[in-house]
């Protein structure tokens, strides 16, 4: 299985996942979504399979940021833009997996699906 882990190296959350990789021996490469850039049709495709809403990190201080005009009446395109613009704005860890992708960390739905 070939499985890639999306996000930031400081975050909190892609921290428990990676550890939580590693703790049972899963496989894994790590893209950093600031350093190694995005490219725009795989934010596509991850949009096509979980929603924009489900990807934006609304609750992140870059998020909370932006003023109240860009906030607003978001759509598909504009979200897209700024997650292309600002990739802390991307809920994380995305994962790649097995044709899959998801997005966030449970230990338990990641034991289910990853662990041998």
């Amino acid at each position: 299985m070939t499985l890639i882990l999306y996000g930031i190296p400081n975050c909190d959350t892609v921290k428990k996942a990676r550890r939580w990789l590693d703790e049972q021996g899963v496989a894994h490469s790590f893209h950093d979504v600031r350093k190694d850039g995005l490219d725009p049709a795989r934010l596509q495709s991850w949009i096509d399979a979980l929603g924009w809403d489900k990807l934006l990190n609304k609750a992140g201080t870059t998020f909370r940021q932006l003023p109240d005009a860009q906030k607003n009446g978001l759509d598909a395109v504009s979200a897209k833009a700024l997650m292309l613009d600002q990739p802390a704005m991307i809920r994380r860890p995305v994962v790649e997996a097995e044709g899959a992708v998801s997005v966030g960390f449970s230990a338990a739905e990641w034991q289910a699906r990853f662990a041998a």
